[in-house]
């Protein structure tokens, strides 16, 4: 019986997960269903764009432009607990290289963010309140510029888990932010980064 249930749970989930390629979009142009912008100041500048190492060909999610913390986040999700994963590479950046997840999106200024940053060679979770970025944990890890990776963010109630290509770099608690919230993508400052298959559910 208990074999049974665990089964049914995994279907369950498996049939709500969704994934977004990109590859419908108009090229040159923010992603349908999604709202893009900045905490903090500076011009994000979010488009679809073709990519022959894309891991689903044709198209990536670009961002290349140079703000405080730009966000990307899908109009339609509402999770307060789930998993969210997206592949990400680092193109360049001389402040910072860095790709990231956000859930329990509330608005520009309230959010849980995951970061991994290829100049840093780390792996951050933050908590953004009112438009403050303060650090729960972070970790060092191997991240290559230029090389695709997959960021995994596994979040229950309190219970909050930072993957990266497969393998747990953080595992805390925190109740900075709860309920629902919008899932999406996140880089810094004048990071430019490719992102594409960001699944969540």
């Amino acid at each position: 019986m208990k074999s049974m249930v665990t089964v049914a749970i995994f279907l369950s989930a498996a049939a709500n997960a969704q994934t977004a390629t990109f590859d419908t979009d108009a090229i040159s142009r923010p992603p349908t269903g999604w709202t893009c912008g900045t905490t903090g100041k500076g011009s994000p500048r979010w488009t679809i764009e073709t990519d022959t190492t894309a891991p689903t060909l044709p198209n990536v999610l670009k961002q290349h432009g140079s703000a405080d913390y730009p966000w990307c986040v899908k109009n339609d999700t509402l999770l307060r607990d789930g998993v969210v994963e997206v592949k990400f590479k680092s193109v360049s950046g001389k402040e910072d290289q860095a790709g990231g997840l956000v859930w329990r999106w509330k608005d520009s200024n309230n959010y849980y963010v995951a970061r991994a940053n290829a100049l840093e060679g780390n792996v951050s979770l933050y908590h953004t309140t009112n438009g403050s970025r303060r650090t729960i944990a972070y970790k060092d890890a191997p991240i290559s510029p230029g090389v695709w990776h997959t960021l995994r963010v596994t979040f229950k109630e309190a219970s909050i888990q930072v993957a990266l290509n497969g393998k747990a770099y953080i595992d805390v608690r925190d109740e900075h932010i709860v309920g629902d919230g919008k899932v999406g993508v996140w880089t810094k400052a004048d990071s430019v980064t490719l992102f594409d298959d960001f699944d969540y559910r």
